[in-house]
């Protein structure tokens, strides 16, 4: 006998948990295309020359890469920007650009499994390709900031740096290769998870950096917005002096406010923060990370940002993109452990329990009846104790129970009961059940 285990650093998902995920999508899905994002797909499987060197050393090493049956050099993905990328370069004429998309699917990194991180997890990326307009950048913010507020969350800070900050000051302090640059930024990175001793001796070690050039890079890239933007900026005016990849960086960010500073957004929720960094090696400007104020421990649950430069690698053509992936499992934990998750393990809100066999027809004639008018609706299939079927319907988390007895089928009418309020109304009618049902009132 086989037994069975999952793999690994892979999960399975038991219906509530599906289910949940699910709302969480449509929910977002809906954002996207209020936006109009349109969504496309790109397979699991890519020729590896597509994905490697994409990524930073740390994800090259990471990589499910291997033959397949016809001997072709084959990896699955780790992201969903890479795939965009090659899809954006072969398909560009068809699309038309500028070109916003989004797409939802699964990817695969064999890193370390963690708490809401697996080796198996799924992307919810949304992109604007085809235009370097700061007016991109300020509307995948937006896109964030909808994005959580659909699903409950209010309390949240989108944290935003700009690479050509980190590259500057990374100049600044002497580090001028671009190998060695990648290495700083990908510590740099680390800032709030393992604190600055510990990146300290990492920067030391691996850069082999002087006690000076440690203590100002991590000077800089510890400069966080406390209040107000332009004061925040007057604060770090004297960096702009430094060089021009510092004075961009900081002139994109002020170009970024400004649409932002038009909206009716919650400004408390976006602050400007030069650790961020993002470990990927694509991104060339604005970067996003976003933390919730309530668990921050859980890391970043969406993040991205721009990256100029990526479709080099399957066209001279410079196509412009910008945009930003929902980590959904590590949300999808954060949800649970805020207590913020949908916990049904049933898709339809009412369940039908019948007192004799011979009332099936009439059950499965209501049933089709409330479906026709869009409530999704069960009939359970036993005839047993009542207790018993009211117990199953708490457990999958139905919000009301319709009862069939002898009285109900003589009369052609039915019994409601709320499962979340007790209230129970008896012997009315499916229109009467149906508006009840519809506005909630009982």
């Amino acid at each position: 006998m086989v037994t069975p285990r999952a793999l690994s650093g892979f999960k399975d998902r038991l219906p509530k948990e599906a289910l949940a995920k699910a709302h969480l999508l449509n929910k977002v899905s809906n954002v996207f295309m209020n936006f109009g994002f349109v969504p496309i797909e790109t397979p699991h499987l890519e020729y590896a020359d597509v994905l490697i060197k994409q990524g930073s050393d740390e994800i090259q090493k990471e990589l499910y890469r291997f033959k397949d049956h016809g001997g072709r050099d084959v990896a699955l993905r780790f992201d969903l920007t890479v795939p965009l990328a090659r899809f954006v370069s072969q398909y560009k004429n068809d699309i038309g650009l500028p070109f916003k998309r989004y797409a939802i699917g699964n990817v695969f990194r064999g890193e370390r499994a963690q708490r809401g991180r697996y080796r198996e997890f799924t992307q919810c990326d949304f992109d604007f390709i085809g235009s370097d307009s700061i007016s991109c950048d300020a509307e995948i913010l937006q896109v964030i900031y909808a994005s959580l507020m659909a699903l409950g969350i209010e309390e949240f800070t989108i944290w935003l740096n700009h690479r050509g900050i980190l590259n500057g000051i990374c100049e600044y302090c002497g580090i001028t290769q671009e190998n060695d640059v990648n290495i700083a930024l990908r510590i740099i990175d680390k800032l709030d998870k393992i604190g600055k001793d510990n990146v300290s001796v990492e920067l030391q070690k691996e850069l082999h950096l002087n006690s000076t050039q440690v203590e100002n890079l991590l000077e800089y890239t510890s400069i966080k917005q406390q209040g107000d933007s332009e004061i925040f900026f007057k604060q770090i005016s004297f960096m702009e002096e430094w060089n021009d990849s510092i004075q961009k960086g900081i002139k994109d960010l002020k170009a970024l406010y400004k649409v932002l500073s038009s909206l009716q957004m919650d400004r408390d929720t976006y602050r400007i923060n030069f650790s961020i960094a993002r470990g990927l090696g694509y991104y060339t400007g604005i970067v996003y990370e976003t933390t919730l104020n309530a668990l921050k421990s859980i890391g970043s649950v969406c993040s991205g940002g721009r990256y100029d430069n990526l479709t080099r690698t399957f066209s001279k053509e410079k196509m412009s993109g910008v945009g930003a992936s929902i980590g959904i499992d590590r949300l999808l934990a954060a949800l649970e452990e805020l207590d913020l998750l949908q916990k049904r393990a049933t898709s339809a809100r009412v369940l039908i329990v019948c007192m004799d066999s011979a009332y099936f027809g009439y059950a499965h004639l209501l049933a089709e009846s409330f479906r026709c008018s869009e409530i999704p609706i069960e009939v359970y299939p036993e005839i047993s104790k009542l207790k018993k079927q009211f117990t199953y319907a708490h457990l999958k988390g139905y919000e009301f129970v319709i009862v069939i007895g002898e009285s109900e089928f003589g009369t052609k009418t039915l019994t409601l009961k709320n499962m979340t309020s007790g209230m129970q109304i008896d012997g009315i009618s499916f229109l009467k059940a149906l508006t009840l049902i519809q506005e909630e009132k009982i």
